[in-house]
Order: structure tokens, then C-alpha cells, then sequence
């Protein structure tokens, strides 16, 4: 599989099709009988999340038979090769669940622990974001239409009032004393990957989660900041790696930043790196 940069703009471009194509599906379930349970790990899981994974995961083999998929809700245990993708097809359930709208499909290609290409598509903000060599967001498009591209860049950080964006339904302690450690102007609530695609398009400047997440939560959002110029830092210091199975694919603290310059003002709490 070419992943050159001419090759991660095309895929970018295929990956935001399937993650379009999915929200459109997961927007039927919105309205109508959406049956869920909650999994082990206290997180639910819908009938919505399972059609959109099925049909993201045939596209996938579709169009890659080759790369391995890691998905959320099925395919959560399978072991990474050195060019995998990492799937969350309802990132947001609870959101999703309660009728706010505020969820994403997340897709993201990785390669060598990072991720190079990736899309992620919000329906209830008719938005959908990419990056393969350089990031772009657009409409969703109409069926069969194609999206309306345009390069989206991080902002510098504004010398105070900086805006920072906190989970709706996740807030935690060390999340909080990592964000008083800087000069926020306004707290900003927002579900799913969105978080980090608002950042990389300059209408935020910082998103810290102390918290647990998952691989799949976090890949194409920090492919798509980063090649906006932002960046997303772990405890002490560096990016985030993916691919780990061993763990679980569990990611530690990290902050998404849309200016570096903010890196050395963080200060994370120490956790799986």
C-alpha cells in the first residue's frame, strides 16, 4: 500500500466518502428504534454503532483487502500490522444516545505507529474533515455530490483568553488543574473527535483529556490537527503513538494544542505513554 503523500491526500479523500456514507446511515437510527447495552467497560454500545462499523468495515476491505481493520465495537482485539486502520464508527453514543447530535465517524490510516491519513464526519454539523499530506474540512455533500474542499489551518494562541474545549460527559480532576495552569477565556463544550477538528480548522485553541480514551477515539482527530499545524503531546513530552495491542490500545493523557508554542505550559499527569 503507497503511502507517499500524493497517495494519503487520495486516501484521505476515499475515507471521507466512507465516513459520509456511514453518518448518513447513523442519522436513520437517530429517530427511530435504536436498541443498546452497556459493555464492560461502562461505555453503551447501539445497534447504530454496529451497522455503521459493518458497513465502514466493508468499505474498508473493499477498497484495502489487504490492511487490517481495529474497530471499536467488533474487531477491538485484532493485532496491527505496520499499516493498519483504526476505526470508531459512533464516536459520541451517549450523545448519540440522549438525541444531542453530537457525535462523529472517525477513520483514520496508520502507518508506523502514526497516523497518515484520516476523515472525520460530524452529520449534525454538516461538516466532514480530512488530512492525508494537508488538512482540509467541507460540507457534507449530497448524495452522490462531491465536498467542497478548503485548507484549514490551527491558530496562534491569543496572548490570554485562549478557548478551550472540554468533554461534555467526561470531566475529571486532572483535566481540570491542567487547564488552570493557563489563561482560558472560554470553556467551550463539544463531544467526539469534533473537538480536535475545531481546533485544527482555528475556531479553538486547546483540548485536555486526563481521562481514558481509545485509540480509535483519537487517530484521525490528531492527523488532522497535526497537519494543520497543531499538535497533540502525551505526558512528558512527544506524540502519541498508535498500534499498541498490548495494552488494549489505551491511550494516556494528552493535550491537543493548535499552537506548539503552548507545549511547555502543559503539564499532564504521568500515565501509559
Amino acid at each position: 500500500m503507497r503511502c507517499d503523500e500524493e497517495a494519503r491526500d487520495r486516501i484521505a479523500t476515499r475515507l471521507a466518502a466512507i465516513a459520509v456514507e456511514a453518518g448518513r446511515l447513523l442519522q436513520t437510527f437517530e429517530k427511530g428504534a435504536n436498541a443498546h447495552r452497556i459493555k464492560a467497560d461502562g461505555t453503551p454500545s447501539s445497534q447504530a454503532d454496529l451497522a455503521a462499523e459493518d458497513l465502514i468495515m466493508r468499505r474498508l476491505g473493499e477498497a484495502w483487502p489487504e490492511v487490517p481493520v481495529i474497530a471499536e465495537e467488533t474487531a477491538n482485539a485484532v493485532v496491527p500490522g505496520e499499516v493498519f486502520f483504526l476505526v470508531d464508527p459512533l464516536d459520541g453514543t451517549r450523545d448519540f444516545l440522549h438525541g444531542s447530535g453530537e457525535y462523529s465517524v472517525n477513520i483514520a490510516l496508520v502507518a508506523d505507529d502514526r497516523p497518515v491519513a484520516a476523515a472525520v464526519a460530524s452529520p449534525a454539523l454538516d461538516r466532514v474533515w480530512i488530512a492525508g499530506a494537508t488538512a482540509k474540512a467541507g460540507p457534507l455533500p449530497s448524495v452522490g455530490g462531491e465536498v467542497a474542499w478548503r485548507t484549514i489551518h490551527a491558530r496562534a494562541a491569543p496572548e490570554d483568553g485562549l478557548v478551550a474545549l472540554v468533554s461534555r460527559r467526561h470531566g475529571d480532576e486532572a483535566t481540570d488543574a491542567c487547564l488552570a495552569e493557563l489563561s482560558i477565556g472560554t470553556l467551550r463544550q463539544a463531544s467526539s473527535a469534533v473537538k480536535f477538528c475545531l481546533i485544527a480548522a482555528g475556531e479553538a485553541d486547546i483540548y485536555v483529556r486526563c481521562g481514558p480514551t481509545m485509540e480509535w477515539d483519537t487517530a484521525a482527530g490528531d492527523h488532522i490537527l497535526t497537519r494543520a499545524g497543531g499538535c497533540v503531546l502525551k505526558a512528558g513530552g512527544g506524540m502519541l503513538t498508535y498500534g499498541h495491542h498490548a495494552r488494549g490500545y489505551l491511550n494516556g493523557p494528552f493535550a491537543a494544542l493548535g499552537d506548539r508554542a503552548l507545549a511547555p505550559r502543559m503539564n499532564l499527569p504521568l500515565a501509559a505513554a
